[in-house]
């Protein structure tokens, strides 16, 4: 079987270099703004799904919380490891596949970290996977981009020059996904690779998370927990394990 775009990608020093300016100031004040919104008692353990290098982690340990968090790619969890302590745990591991179950009181899925597989069954799976990580009454967020807002807006062409790489950049809609080419040049070696995210709805939301026992039970449009309408930038939402 071919390997899917991210398995490659994410373990490139590339992808690294490309995002090493994400803003981590508004993904703080996001996680303060959802942690009040929450209410999380002070023992309640968090599973951060497709965790990255573990920025989110980090900080709402910070905040006083035990964390876990997993993804599939080695690179950004060998990075995120530098981190690790006792209550602040990261591990290599498929979102696809479950961790620990009815284990955890919280499970985030952050900075649109879904709709990567070529597969509705995939993604069934991991929604499947994240509802019995959690115990019953235990909360999903899941952070992801609104179509609507992602077709108005596309950007079809840009450059982005970091570390000395250009990084030519290009999207496109197809067949109901976004697909981001990015090629350069380094080291006298030309690059290729491809990003592609589905324009999922809120609508193919509810019917992923019915299948996993969870009820939707607010819906953000932003990162300031804005109510969500058709022209917001995000599509955050809170659903309840309820089975």
């Amino acid at each position: 079987m071919a390997k899917e775009w991210f398995e490659d990608w994410f373990d490139t020093k590339y992808y690294h270099i490309l995002y090493k300016n994400r803003n981590f100031t508004e993904a703080e004040n996001f996680i303060d703004k959802l942690l009040a919104f929450l209410q999380p008692n002070e023992n309640d353990n968090f599973i951060d799904i497709a965790c990255g290098k573990g920025r989110h982690s980090l900080y709402i340990n910070k905040k006083g919380y035990p964390v876990v968090g997993y993804d599939l790619s080695k690179e950004s969890i060998a990075a995120a490891n530098k981190l690790k302590k006792r209550d602040l745990a990261f591990y290599v591991h498929d979102m696809r596949q479950i961790f620990r179950t009815n284990y955890f009181n919280f499970a985030f899925n952050l900075f649109t970290s879904f709709g990567y597989f070529q597969s509705s069954r995939d993604e069934l799976n991991a929604i499947l996977s994240a509802s019995k990580n959690l115990k019953l009454n235990g909360i999903l967020v899941i952070d992801f981009l609104n179509r609507d807002n992602v077709i108005a807006n596309i950007i079809p062409k840009e450059i982005k020059i970091i570390e000395g790489i250009k990084f030519r950049i290009s999207k496109e809609i197809k067949k109901d996904q976004v697909i981001k080419t990015i090629e350069f040049t380094d080291d006298g070696k030309d690059f290729k690779f491809q990003e592609s995210v589905k324009l999922l709805s809120l609508e193919d939301f509810k019917e992923y998370l019915k299948k996993g026992n969870l009820e939707i039970t607010q819906v953000f449009g932003n990162y300031n927990l804005d109510l969500h309408s058709e022209e917001s930038e995000r599509l955050i939402i809170i659903a309840k394990k309820i089975g």
